[in-house]
């Protein structure tokens, strides 16, 4: 949400860090004892250096800057502030009305979402995983440690790691399908927030999100995350700003030793008593295959290439239609005025290596002789 105090903020910081110290008798600096920030206690005991005689420690400041006020521009107009305030709290200040079903979902995202975030969520092509199976399930994972070769790690993604579901209906409104963002309808973002809460078999007042359920705006305010409660400090409701304060003024939360409150802790800040897990063995042993240092080429595969796939995961994203400025896959018109510069062999040469925003051969791996194959059915597409 915007923030006109913000200008406020950036002063203070930058009286923060302009200087560590005050200035004294003999050339000596003192560093200030002030532990605050606005008035009210810094979280982590960082120094602010107050102004005094037109100084801040050593150094002379424009106390015309502390008084606040706009430098450039203008002061933005009610509409405008409506405009950039957006977002989907986890109160449901924001969220619109609408509704939609986990059915009319799996249809969108198997239209707008599969090609980047893979079949059922599972993720693919640098893009993140939506699910991952049970988000009550992978939840239990967050506390894994890596402290054996074979061991799992926590399983990081919606339906087990994040606190609240209104980021999710935020994200999706305001920044999904990547190629066409805004585009979705509110009833669509219902739709597309119920498949996602469905394959991670997310529950809404005890009941299980299932093929056939209905996600309305009453319904998505007793959604409750598995991973709720799952972070410190707790920063949600009124209050919120005093409670991260008297939990980072207690070291023991964090598993500090305690120091005075307003200075910084540098060194010998962590128990003695913590605990350090090591991996066993010194690390891994078996590798599969087997280490080797011959240096043979690999035997030649025989060509498995699948064009469709490559295309969907790859390509479609951009040469679906015309909203990135690309040739249209099928469109004939849009590739023969491509063609007018060097033919085909022109078509070939620029996209293997890589045009304006498309990487070398659309970000794959693909040899100069496949990539053409993909170039073909981009051409021929019906």
């Amino acid at each position: 949400m915007f923030n006109l105090d913000h200008k406020f903020l950036f002063v203070g910081l930058f009286l923060l860090f302009l200087t560590t110290s005050v200035y004294a008798k003999k050339g000596e600096y003192i560093p200030s004892a002030v532990g605050t920030m606005s008035n009210h206690p810094t979280i982590d005991g960082g120094v602010y250096h107050p102004v005094k005689n037109g100084k801040t420690g050593p150094y002379k400041i424009n106390e015309k800057t502390l008084k606040g006020g706009y430098k450039f521009g203008r002061k933005p107009t009610s509409n405008e502030l409506k405009a950039w305030d957006t977002d989907i709290m986890a109160d449901g200040t924001g969220l619109p009305e609408g509704s939609g079903t986990v059915e009319d979902g799996e249809e969108l995202y198997e239209a707008q979402c599969v090609s980047c975030h893979g079949d059922f969520g599972s993720g693919g092509g640098g893009y993140p995983a939506l699910s991952k199976g049970s988000g009550y399930n992978m939840q239990k994972t967050l506390k894994n440690q890596r402290n054996r070769p074979d061991a799992d790690g926590p399983v990081r993604v919606f339906g087990s790691y994040w606190p609240q579901a209104s980021t999710l209906w935020w994200y999706i409104r305001d920044g999904m399908p990547h190629t066409r963002s805004k585009t979705l309808k509110d009833d669509e973002v219902y739709a597309l927030v119920a498949y996602i809460l469905n394959i991670n078999e997310i529950k809404i007042d005890g009941k299980l999100v299932d093929d056939e359920y209905e996600l309305t705006r009453e319904k998505f305010l007793k959604i409750k995350m598995p991973n709720v409660d799952g972070f410190e400090p707790k920063i949600d409701g009124k209050g919120s700003l005093e409670r991260v304060r008297k939990y980072y003024k207690n070291p023991k939360n964090f598993g500090a030793i305690k120091v005075a409150y307003a200075k910084r802790c540098m060194k010998n800040c962590q128990k003695k008593s913590a605990k350090i897990v090591r991996v066993r063995n010194g690390g891994i042993k078996d590798f599969h295959p087997p280490l080797s240092n011959k240096k043979d080429k690999p035997a030649l595969a025989k060509d498995k290439l699948n064009v469709k796939k490559v295309y969907d995961e790859s390509c479609a994203m951009c040469h679906a239609n015309d909203s990135m400025q690309a040739p249209v896959a099928g469109k004939k018109s849009d590739w023969q005025a491509k063609m007018k510069n060097g033919g085909i062999k022109g078509v070939y040469k620029r996209g293997i290596k890589g045009l304006n925003v498309m990487p070398p051969k659309g970000g794959t791996t693909l040899s100069d002789d496949e990539f053409k194959k993909v170039v073909d059915y981009m051409i021929n597409l019906k």
